[in-house]
């Protein structure tokens, strides 16, 4: 029987109610949930209240002040004034310290392993414990310290997936700088526009690193980030590059550093400025392994990460420290069933929120050991991720259905090659995953035995905020959630907000169990309560179709767009006051089950990528043989989405595979690889409204070569779309 206790919430997993005081006579709030007709879950909450329950789970973690006032206070409506959230207010902590010294000092936990690195090549590994990685940690934010950097600043960090960058990334939050991290795989003009947007003081960032076969000279990427920051008036004063490929022949280190790659560059050409330029190994020579954390108060910026805005703009989303500290460490333990003795791997990269939360954070919080892989699943071979489980006896496995979906082609021999028997929980994320690949990963990669957990979260929101909890919420593929469940011995019982499906016994105030049949069923986290509007911003009840929004905060949700407030009014909370608007549309059926239906605005989900259309459009009107464009998504088998673009070239300028070469190369050094088009038409003209707005949705189904295009009553010239139909590209299904 597994129990977790945070105050006035348990949660038990058990095999027989009997076992329950009085015999499963319970006196006390509950949810009985039977799931295979053997195992029965029990949620119980004494006097269920947000705020205690958050409050109680606070006392894990160590503060250098206690906070005052309510634990949450927040406004989510704009006709009242300022959109606002602050979360336990008045406390003051430190990440870092919470999630290293408290794990080696407090917890013991000095000689267990964190990260096992696995390198891009086989072989290239290492190991670092959690005194180790203090340890590092605190030479590292010495040496920032000895380069100016305080609390408050900002530091850009552009790293491949190396143990050095958790290493950078702790080393800022703990003298209370803000990290902002750069995906590896972005453009000059990308990290550009990060490091002038937050005014970052300093770049971190590598030499290069190896993408399965491919090699990146991330220096050469990043000086040309610089040189375009400096063109701008805004000159970077300091980089710190990390010797990863082109490594010196050094003395044994006191503590673990990444080993020499396997495949190493000795020829590599690393641009140099010395009156910029600083090598990692030569600043951390010398520096102390000792390093007093900076205080900082529950508000306090902790990270910015930017996501694409659907202005082309990219937005700095902005966590602060507290509220995203406890959100990511609870929702660690509790959606993966996190054990002590569990070996964790998470797939994605720290570039993105995933990696952030639940390579970083989350799992550091909770002494977690996890796997740390800078390689593709399919290099060298299909099997590599499957070789890496069983290498270190993976337990809890994360990863995107779009790498489900990659090695779903090639069978499940390379997966049987591999016994997998340490797997005991599945998880996916960055997009909603289609039937046939749940099915496939349940069924081969799980062998029917491990529970799948779709998660559905964003940058915004910090951590997970729908999903099931593994063994506790029976599964269905593709649903990401059902609805919220309060459970509380006050005689209101929310009964309206239960599925149809459900049926409530017992008298309220003594026993509140709720009793689901044996079907699918998953839930919001707890605190989480989303809702579905229609366009008139009213709530839907039972089956319906409309806007997925959430009616209150949680302590790891976005604070703030960093240095434009106004703009993130406007994105979240403006269209529905009161609401905090998804962006993400959302499908309830008749029984509860909420389906994510894709994206609301203009925006494209690209292997759990989320990408602005009129970024990719602003990338290719910069060419000089374009005079418009327009960009739509179409279902990809692998990606999820892929980007269908749409041109119109200048007058005496014809298409062809040349410049569609160009176009494609275009977009690919002004936002980076992820972005690249799969498909690009040459469109004479667009199909416009007579107030010139473009008619996206006529692009879409041309782009999926849908007939049925609908009203097109206010389509301007009726005779561009059997233009556009005869032109559509060659293998556009």
């Amino acid at each position: 029987m597994s129990v977790y206790t945070f105050g006035n919430v348990t949660i038990m997993h058990l095999s027989d109610i009997s076992v329950l005081p009085g015999g499963g006579g319970c006196r006390w709030p509950c949810m009985v949930v039977p799931f295979n007709h053997q195992l029965v879950v029990i949620i119980i909450a004494h006097c269920f209240l947000i705020p205690e329950f958050w409050g109680d789970i606070a006392k894990d973690f160590y503060w250098k002040s206690k906070h005052t006032g309510q634990f949450l206070d927040y406004n989510f409506d704009v006709k009242k004034g300022e959109i606002y959230i602050k979360c336990m207010e008045g406390a003051t902590t430190n990440i870092c310290y919470n999630v290293l010294d408290r794990n080696v000092h407090e917890r013991k936990l000095g000689d267990k392993v964190a990260f096992y690195w696995e390198g891009n090549e086989p072989g290239d590994v290492m190991k670092v414990t959690y005194r180790e990685l203090l340890q590092q940690v605190c030479q590292f934010a010495n040496v920032l310290k000895s380069q100016g950097v305080k609390k408050g600043d900002r530091v850009s960090i552009y790293m491949p997936m190396v143990v050095e960058l958790v290493v950078a990334m702790l080393a800022c939050v703990r003298i209370g700088a803000v990290h902002s991290i750069v995906f590896a795989g972005f453009s000059a003009e990308s990290l550009c526009d990060r490091i002038l947007n937050s005014q970052c003081s300093l770049l971190i960032t590598a030499d290069g690193f190896y993408r399965g076969d491919k090699l990146i000279n991330l220096k050469v990427i990043a000086d040309d980030a610089l040189q375009k920051c400096r063109d701008r008036s805004f000159p970077v004063q300091r980089c710190i590059m990390l010797k990863h490929l082109s490594k010196e022949v050094e003395a044994a280190p006191l503590v673990s550093q990444s080993p020499p790659a396997k495949r190493t560059c000795p020829d590599l050409q690393v641009p140099w400025n010395p009156e910029v330029d600083q090598c990692w190994r030569s600043l951390l020579s010398g520096a102390s392994d000792e390093c007093e954390p900076e205080w900082c108060d529950s508000e306090d910026p902790l990270f910015i990460l930017y996501t694409s805005g659907s202005t082309g703009k990219p937005k700095g989303v902005l966590h602060t420290v507290s509220g995203y500290m406890l959100y990511v460490a609870t929702t660690f333990k509790l959606v993966f069933d996190y054990q002590p003795d569990d070996v964790y791997w998470c797939t994605a990269d720290i570039g993105w929120i995933t990696g952030h939360s639940y390579i970083t954070y989350g799992p550091l919080a909770n002494g977690a050991t996890s796997v740390l892989f800078e390689g593709l699943p399919t290099y060298p071979d299909v099997s590599r991720m499957w070789e890496i489980v069983d290498k270190y006896q993976v337990t809890k496995f994360y990863t995107a259905p779009t790498a489900i979906r990659l090695l779903m082609k090639y069978g499940s021999e390379p997966v049987q090659k591999y016994n997998r028997e340490s797997l005991k929980v599945l998880g996916t994320v960055g997009e909603p995953i289609n039937p046939e690949a749940w099915q496939w990963y349940y069924s081969v990669v799980g062998e029917k035995r491990c529970p799948v957990v779709d998660t559905f979260w964003q940058t915004e929101t910090g951590g997970h905020v729908l999903t099931p909890l593994p063994a506790a919420t029976p599964m269905k593929p593709g649903s990401a959630v059902s609805v919220t469940l309060i459970l509380s011995s006050s005689p209101f019982l929310p009964t309206k907000m239960l599925p149809a499906s459900c049926h409530y016994e017992g008298r309220v105030g003594l026993i509140c169990s709720l009793v689901f049949p044996l079907h699918h069923q998953t839930f919001p986290f707890f605190g989480v309560v989303p809702a579905i509007l229609n366009e008139s911003g009213e709530e839907l009840e039972g089956p319906c179709e409309g806007y997925l929004v959430f009616k209150q905060p949680w302590p790891g949700v976005m604070r703030t767009v960093y240095g434009n407030h106004q703009r993130f009014e406007t994105t979240y909370f403006k269209k529905f006051p009161g609401y905090y608007v998804s962006g993400d549309g959302c499908r309830r059926d008749k029984d509860g089950y909420y389906w994510i239906t894709g994206r609301m605005d203009d925006m494209l989900n690209v292997s759990g990528h989320l990408l602005s259309t009129a970024e990719v459009e602003s990338a290719l009107g910069e060419h000089a043989a374009v005079a418009e464009a327009a960009v739509v998504s179409r279902l990809h088998p692998v990606k999820g989405e892929s980007l269908y673009c749409f041109v119109t070239l200048t007058d005496g300028v014809g298409f062809n595979r040349t410049l569609e070469a160009e176009l494609k190369k275009q977009v690919r050094e002004k936002i980076g690889a992820i972005a690249t088009p799969d498909f690009i038409q040459n469109a004479p003209s667009l199909p416009k409204t007579r107030s010139g707005k473009i008619m996206r949705r006529v692009l879409r189904k041309i782009a999926r070569n849908e007939q049925d295009l609908g009203d097109l009553s206010t389509l301007a010239d009726s005779s561009v779309i059997e233009q556009l139909f005869l032109n559509r590209c060659c293998g556009a299904v």
